[in-house]
């Protein structure tokens, strides 16, 4: 027996196979089309591999056994990521229609889920483009001979470096200071950033300009944005081979640490990671879908752009751990140094009696001969390893670890440019997904009027983003977007991607969807894609949002701060959250997941109050 809701008028409200085929032949519809299939495939590819592949699947990596994550990684992406990614790009293509209007068209008490993607699509978009914004600051500054965040500038009196720098480093002071301009907590607010004010306007133009009528305008851009990043990836491979140390940390990272297969957290992180990488339940894919023709084959579109992303991922964390390799030899180098010079002046021995491969031995006899001395003289614990596992994600690499080994490289400007422009591109790609899963079911909710040109709902949107998104330039700006990024893009995530597929399944019909899938592609969906649409992945999904919501719920709210007065500084210092930013997170993580049912709830009690009584 097969379990199967009721809902009635379906049949109604999308169109037959006859009619799908007739609206293709007479190119009917006011929806757009694709120029050509890389067009589309390149756009999807953009949206899916995103800054995430490049800074947050490295640290992961190195948190959770280095090649002992990609398993999990791997198999979660076959039995999670694959699925649901088919499902969207068929379920698009089937019915023609944006992310809301799907759903809507498989059940009027589905509304919910479109506007749940909407509203993540949304803050997504808020804090990802003030990314972009930070990215284009950077870019703007490499164009110098030295890199300002090379060394400290000098304080007002021509005295000496500035004491906020010299306690700390030059990338962490361009960084929390002359970029951010970051204020000790978050209550704080330090005002808007001129700089930045600017650099954001910048972002949101250019994205407007390359978003402007949709995809005619986004399917032209996409062959800068989509392709670039991968040659500069390979440059920089290149380059990095090169560098003393990146050896090491390429051995660091595919390394494998077993025991960590046996540790939920491994396997919960996986799941996310293969979840969040392909830009899943944010409605821009469903829509991108939409505009292909009705007989394209969806299932191999799926599996070709896993695989490019499955590789995107680990060819970018190898490409990162290469220059985190260097940069831990470089910090393992000046660290044994400083000992040597220490030791050196300490027992008046010549520079020959103690090198790099002998030290060891050394210090070990002379602690044996002089404990006292070497005692006072408190050497630097040295550890290669150590520094290699010192990670970091996100901003901090990108900003801060890469930055800083860019300033070691010969023409180091010319590495800056290639580096942020690589990460332009990644951001602008993953950009043009978002915006789309906004504004179109903003269409579709009849927000704009119809006649409103392409052009002015698009300016509009962006326009507003633009205005709410000046929280994250102020000096507290880089805590509100740590916290836009925990709370906006992860539980609603994971409840739209289980409520899709449970509605398709369930509600919309399997057997139906199967038997669209072979009108589309000319065979029905193998006993893979039934097994993981009917059982794995809802199971999987469930999982990963049952423990997720008791992790968050059981962690103390903190968040790190950049304080210079301190004791710990320049160490980031963990503090308390304001107890009315619960509020602030129950409208970033509530309010969407809570849509759901409200609008079904809502559909449901309009209709019954629309019925004629008999």
């Amino acid at each position: 027996m097969k379990l199967k809701l009721p809902n009635p008028g379906l049949e109604d409200r999308i169109l037959s196979h006859q009619q799908l085929d007739k609206v293709e032949e007479e190119e009917a519809g006011d929806r757009p089309k694709w120029d050509n299939k890389a067009q589309y495939m390149l756009t999807c590819v953009g949206f899916c591999v995103g800054l995430g592949n490049v800074w947050r699947f490295p640290y992961l990596c190195q948190s959770h056994g280095g090649g002992a994550f990609m398993i999990p990684f791997l198999i979660l992406l076959v039995f999670e990521g694959i699925p649901l990614l088919h499902l969207e790009f068929a379920i698009g293509q089937r019915l023609r229609r944006g992310s809301l209007g799907v759903w809507a068209t498989i059940h009027p008490y589905l509304t919910g889920i479109g506007v749940a993607s909407m509203c993540v699509s949304l803050t997504i978009s808020l804090y990802y483009n003030t990314i972009i914004a930070w990215i284009m600051w950077y870019l703007f500054n490499s164009f110098q001979e030295t890199l300002p965040w090379s060394q400290c500038p000098m304080n007002a009196n021509l005295t000496g470096v500035i004491s906020e720098c010299e306690r700390s480093s030059p990338v962490d002071y361009f960084w929390y200071r002359e970029t951010l301009n970051t204020t000790p907590t978050i209550e704080e607010d330090g005002g808007l950033q001129w700089w930045m004010l600017l650099c954001h306007i910048c972002a949101w133009s250019f994205l407007y300009i390359c978003i402007i009528r949709g995809i005619e305008t986004t399917g032209k851009a996409v062959y800068v944005t989509s392709t670039l990043p991968y040659v500069v990836l390979t440059v920089f491979l290149i380059r990095g081979l090169t560098l003393k140390g990146s050896f090491s940390g390429v051995k660091f990272l595919f390394t494998p640490d077993l025991s960590e297969l046996a540790k939920p957290t491994t396997w919960l992180d996986a799941g996310a990671q293969v979840f969040y990488s392909f830009s899943l339940a944010f409605g821009g894919l469903i829509s991108f879908s939409s505009y292909n023709s009705v007989h394209n084959n969806c299932e191999q579109d799926a599996v070709i752009i896993s695989i490019i992303n499955g590789f995107t991922s680990v060819y970018a964390a190898t490409v990162i751990y290469t220059i985190i390799g260097f940069r831990a030899t470089e910090r393992f180098d000046n660290c044994l140094s400083g000992n040597i010079v220490a030791l050196l002046n300490a027992f008046e021995l010549a520079e020959s009696d103690i090198t790099d491969s002998n030290y060891d031995q050394v210090v070990q006899h002379l602690n044996e001969t002089y404990p006292d001395v070497i005692q006072g003289l408190d050497l630097k614990t040295c550890n290669l390893d150590t520094f290699l596992s010192e990670g970091v994600e996100g901003t901090g690499l990108a900003f801060i670890v890469f930055t800083e080994a860019i300033t070691k490289m010969p023409i180091s400007p010319l590495w800056s440019v290639l580096f942020f422009i690589m990460l332009f591109c990644l951001g602008l790609s993953s950009m043009f997904g978002n915006i789309e899963g906004i504004i179109v079911p903003l269409q579709d909710l009849k927000v704009f009027p119809k006649t409103w040109p392409k052009e002015a709902t698009t300016a509009i949107t962006c326009s507003i983003c633009c205005a709410v998104g000046l929280i994250f330039l102020q000096g507290s700006g880089n805590y509100w977007l740590s916290l836009f990024d925990t709370y906006g893009g992860s539980i609603p995530l994971l409840v739209v991607a289980f409520c899709e597929m449970v509605s398709v399944v369930y509600i919309y019909g399997i057997d139906r969807f199967n038997d669209d899938i072979k009108f589309m592609i000319g065979h029905k969906p193998n006993f893979f894609w039934q097994a993981t649409w009917r059982v794995i992945s809802p199971l999987i999904m469930l999982f990963i949002l049952v423990f997720y919501i008791i992790t968050k719920v059981s962690e103390k709210l903190l968040y790190k701060a950049w304080d210079p007065e301190s004791e710990k500084f320049p160490t980031l210092v963990e503090k308390t959250y304001p107890v009315w930013i619960y509020v602030i997170i129950f409208i970033l993580a509530g309010i969407p997941c809570i849509a759901i049912p409200f609008i079904a709830v809502w559909k449901c009690l309009k209709a019954k109050r629309n019925e004629v009584p008999s």
